[in-house]
């Protein structure tokens, strides 16, 4: 594990694995440590993952201002690991949550992003509603599925705002595009690794303007790639759609029988997916390699 001061001087972490030119990684969760993401389905064996875990997860260090959890107000958490690492520009791929980071931190250091890749994106930073008929209409692509009837039922009382724990836990089903004995366990092993209070406040009031985003999204010149998943009742693919569209030059794929974590689901693909992307996809005028 490797570490790096943020500008409040809190010390983060980050792991370093695999070969090729880097690649940045920020999880998801919100506020969940980076260990989840494993490999990536074997991207490492293409592209040196540098992998940050959030301040206050994994091994990075709890702030003293728990304030600074806030969406916003990590954007200088990226530019500071950016720097560490020496690099000018850098390939930047967020999952889920962190993807409101990452398009924050474009939004306001564009020239220091090469590519950006949003896997399974979160709709919330730009201001993207998700309807219950879009996740109900996703949702039901598993109705032969035998968990799907209490995940269903589930899914209807999280959407009146009547959901238990117990429905938060019958609806993990659906975030995988096979709930099979490996995304048990993976489950089992990462579910609880989210710093809840800071997930709390990553969200909170002030972490968003997604007007401002936009705005800024639609003057971002480099590539971005969105990868959503065929299943993913979170970031259903319409919504993950009308988001490519916020951008100059945005590619959308949907990996066909994948939820909210398509590397888990289809490795091979998922991998493929973005390799070809990195590969093919032209850096803005004037970018350098790092």
């Amino acid at each position: 594990m490797l570490t790096f001061s943020a500008p409040d001087g809190t010390r983060l972490a980050y792991r370093s694995s695999g070969n090729g030119d880097p690649l940045v990684c920020l999880p998801g969760g919100p506020m969940q440590d980076a260990g989840y993401l494993g490999d990536l389905g074997g991207l490492a064996r293409h592209r040196r993952l540098i992998v940050l875990d959030p301040r206050g997860t994994g091994g990075s260090a709890v702030p003293e201002d728990t304030g600074s959890y806030r969406c916003d107000r990590q954007v200088g958490d990226v530019e500071a690991l950016r720097a560490h690492l020496g690099l000018r520009q850098m390939d930047l791929l967020a999952h889920s949550a962190a993807t409101n980071l990452a398009v924050q931190y474009a939004a306001r250091h564009p020239e220091a992003v090469s590519r950006l890749v949003l896997v399974t994106p979160s709709l919330i930073g730009v201001g993207i509603p998700v309807t219950g008929a879009m996740r109900r209409e996703t949702a039901q692509l598993r109705k032969n599925e035998p968990w799907y009837p209490a995940a269903a039922a589930a899914l209807t009382a999280i959407g009146t705002g009547k959901g238990t724990d117990g429905d938060w836990e019958a609806l993990t089903p659906l975030r995988h595009g096979r709930w099979d004995a490996a995304a048990q366990r993976h489950h089992a092993e990462f579910s609880g690794r989210i710093a809840m209070a800071a997930a709390d406040i990553f969200a909170s009031d002030g972490a968003f303007d997604p007007e401002a985003t936009r705005a800024a999204l639609a003057a971002f010149r480099a590539p971005v790639l969105l990868l959503a998943g065929e299943y993913d009742v979170n970031s259903p693919p319409p919504a993950v759609a009308e988001y490519a569209a916020l951008f100059p030059d945005a590619t959308l794929v949907v990996q066909p029988g994948a939820g909210h974590q398509p590397w888990l689901d289809d490795p091979d693909r998922f991998v493929a997916a973005v390799r070809a992307y990195l590969e093919n996809a032209e850096r803005p005028a004037g970018a350098g390699r790092p």
